[in-house]
């Protein structure tokens, strides 16, 4: 489901999504309607602009955090330092990217999302962390917590940052997903987190990320 003030916007997430296999937007809607639209189609994602006229995007996130099962939440920009998105991952979004996201990457990213991964548009993210110094790690203990984390642990905690799922992790290195789900646990308790988003922005301000990380981000893997 993609909601959104502008109907173009609307309308040309919509004709992308709907001509990649396996993918289905059920709906689009602009913000006052989104909560209600949910209820009814209960879509796995929502892509949901951050700035509406009618109701702010963070707003909308908290009314659909409140479902008894809320879908897998991206926030849509067109800033690339737009100050709510520390707030919307905070409010347990699980991703950001911007609109002018090229159309091969956006079906790929949508499916990482319905996969429980993290969705962060590299661009957005390294501006995110240049304007908020402490998004990762509010302070210099946070990113010595980092240290904690076992070799393997460190390994999965670079896999979040990629975006990639439980299950897509596991195949990477050769864990079942009960272990990745561990280990998973683990790191958020570790690092003293409460998301998947949080943990890999703290993976980036602990300089975990190299170059190949960023590109296959940006490859939308």
């Amino acid at each position: 489901m993609v909601v959104d003030d502008e109907a173009l916007v609307r309308s040309g997430f919509e004709m992308i999504l709907n001509a990649s296999d396996g993918i289905e937007v059920v709906a689009t809607a602009e913000g006052a309607q989104a909560a209600d639209v949910v209820r009814r189609e209960r879509p796995d994602v929502v892509l949901l602009d951050i700035r509406m006229p009618d109701v702010d995007g963070l707003t909308v996130l908290r009314q659909l955090q409140e479902l008894p099962d809320p879908p897998h939440i991206a926030m849509l920009t067109t800033f690339d330092t737009d100050e709510y998105i520390l707030t919307a991952l905070r409010s347990g979004a699980s991703g950001f990217l911007l609109k002018d996201t090229e159309p091969e990457q956006l079906a790929q990213l949508v499916r990482t999302l319905a996969a429980g991964g993290v969705v962060m548009s590299p661009k957005a993210s390294r501006a995110l962390l240049r304007s908020h110094p402490g998004a990762g790690a509010p302070q210099d203990a946070d990113v010595a917590r980092v240290g904690l984390l076992s070799d393997r642990e460190r390994d999965v905690l670079v896999l979040i940052a990629e975006g990639l799922s439980n299950a897509d992790i596991g195949t990477r290195i050769h864990l079942s997903q009960g272990t990745v789900k561990d280990h998973v646990s683990s790191i958020l308790t570790k690092l003293r987190v409460t998301s998947r988003v949080q943990a890999a922005l703290l993976a980036e301000r602990a300089g975990l990320l190299t170059h190949d990380d960023t590109t296959a981000r940006d490859n939308g893997r």
